[in-house]
């Protein structure tokens, strides 16, 4: 696909969806009203932010002030989009009000992107849409919650919110359901390999809950551990790989699939695998064009205004023979 093909189809479905903040100028960058004369504007990346791990203690109707202050800073910012890797609101306990739990979350997130145009898509988390059957009801919740707020995006394969696929501008979004510790199921692995397959664009980006591998200290055993799935990712054109859960911010490589772990906004800072410190919170801006992810940095309570530096985060993690390395030191620049 062309680099024009994409951008204007990008530019289409946002204008069709009422766009972000400053979407009349298209997201390749043109202003609008410009006649066929004026000279060509060189096309602008598809800005996305990431947000994961919102959730405050079980049952909590409240909401950090690092969770406030990141949404205002967000709408300041008006990316394209917004993705949360899961983790919005803190269940998997019984006997909790899960509907103003969503009620508390909507007001504090979701509402306010809503109302600056930014379309939101989630995936589940193990607090809020676990996969296990003891909480099928709670689940059940985060679903119907989700399908009353659908994105207005393109959606290529519709199981929303549990998994889906979309395409926006350069890139197609895969939602994986990763609720659960442990391996996908041959059926799980093959809808991902479906989904990854749902549409041509040069750039995949796929997201989901927990981690393929570990990022995060007393974490290091809720991971997929999955050879299979990292593989089909990596066969499918997955150029990158967000997950949540462990409450640390790392972008690195392992083999041929760069990942992303995502930091919390909410409750539980974690310290990354053989390191003393504890990770701020923080979210984090992509961007994306037809040549691939061209940047991703993470921006750190309070300010949030300067990129948390590469060089103070380790080289690389290692954990039981699995060894992540920091992706500046194995991508080449400018991917």
């Amino acid at each position: 696909m062309t680099r024009t093909w994409s951008w204007l189809l990008g530019s289409a479905l946002i204008a069709c969806a009422g766009g972000p903040p400053g979407a009349g100028a298209g997201v390749d960058g043109a202003a609008a009203g410009d006649g066929p004369g004026a000279d060509a504007a060189p096309a602008r990346p598809l800005r996305i932010a990431v947000v994961s791990d919102l959730n405050g203690s079980y049952g909590s109707t409240r909401y950090e002030a690092s969770v406030h202050e990141a949404v205002a800073e967000l709408i300041a910012r008006a990316p394209d989009l917004v993705l949360s890797t899961g983790d919005m609101v803190a269940g998997q306990q019984a006997g909790l009000d899960y509907r103003a739990m969503w009620t508390a979350f909507h007001a504090a997130v979701t509402e306010p992107l809503a109302a600056a145009g930014i379309p939101l898509a989630v995936t589940p988390g193990n607090h809020d849409g676990s996969g296990y059957s003891a909480f099928a009801g709670e689940r059940a919740v985060f679903v119907d919650e989700w399908q009353a707020r659908r994105p207005a995006l393109p959606l290529v394969v519709d199981e929303y919110p549990s998994r889906y696929a979309f395409t926006l501008g350069p890139a197609l979004f895969v939602s994986l359901d990763a609720t659960r510790v442990g391996r996908f199921s041959a059926d799980e692995r093959a809808w991902v390999e479906a989904a990854l397959a749902a549409a041509d664009r040069p750039v995949t980006i796929a997201f989901g809950h927990v981690p393929l591998h570990p990022f995060s200290q007393g974490r290091e055993d809720e991971v997929l551990g999955d050879p299979a799935l990292e593989a089909a990712l990596v066969a499918g054109g997955v150029d990158l790989f967000v997950s949540g859960h462990h409450h640390v911010y790392y972008p690195g490589q392992h083999d041929a699939l760069r990942v992303l772990s995502m930091p919390c906004l909410g409750a539980g800072p974690r310290r990354l695998v053989g390191d003393a410190a504890v990770a701020p919170r923080a979210f984090v801006l992509l961007e994306v064009d037809d040549d691939g992810v061209r940047s991703v940095e993470a921006f750190a309570e309070s300010d949030w205004s300067t990129p948390v530096a590469r060089a103070g985060l380790p080289a690389r993690l290692s954990h039981a023979g699995v060894v992540i390395d920091r992706d500046d030191l194995v991508v080449p620049a400018g991917r």
